[in-house]
């Protein structure tokens, strides 16, 4: 098998969407998808984004996706990255893709400085946390992250 992994270009955000999707079953919360392809692709390919996503291809399929961007920590006043997705298609799994997703991040940051690579991970998904264990990512459990979103957001912008 050969894998690849390149930067995705907008002709990718039909397959991008799938994924998001599949994604979205296996955590439980098909319903929360709002987004289309279209959307996708402005947002994600379109002026001014600072996000950036990265295709893994197995043996010229896509298996998978990642999208990440840069954060900032102000207490290692530098840059970080944040990892916001990273998911293989299941009939892809157990072949390396998702750790060449991320070791390709984990180069970027390097090679860009960065203070630290950071994602998040749902608590029953055990698999996926075993995994980030296995290459020595530590979970950081003191931190509760919190969300603004919907009307929530709305009413507290007012």
């Amino acid at each position: 098998m050969t894998t690849t992994i390149r930067q995705a270009r907008p002709t990718d955000a039909q397959a991008i969407y799938d994924m998001i999707y599949e994604l979205a079953v296996y955590e439980k919360a098909p319903e929360e998808v709002v987004t289309t392809p279209e959307e996708i692709g402005n947002t994600l390919f379109g002026e001014g984004s600072n996000t950036e996503a990265l295709i893994c291809e197995i043996d010229g399929k896509i298996a998978g996706y990642a999208v990440f961007f840069t954060s900032y920590s102000t207490w290692l006043g530098r840059n970080g990255i944040y990892m916001e997705d990273l998911y293989i298609s299941p009939e892809f799994r157990g072949a390396g893709a998702g750790k060449a997703l991320l070791k390709y991040i984990a180069r970027c940051a390097v090679q860009r400085k960065c203070g630290r690579l950071e994602w998040s991970v749902l608590d029953w998904n055990q698999p996926a946390i075993d995994f980030y264990l296995s290459i020595g990512a530590l979970p950081q459990s003191e931190w509760v992250r919190y969300r603004l979103d919907g009307d929530a957001l709305l009413n507290f912008a007012e």
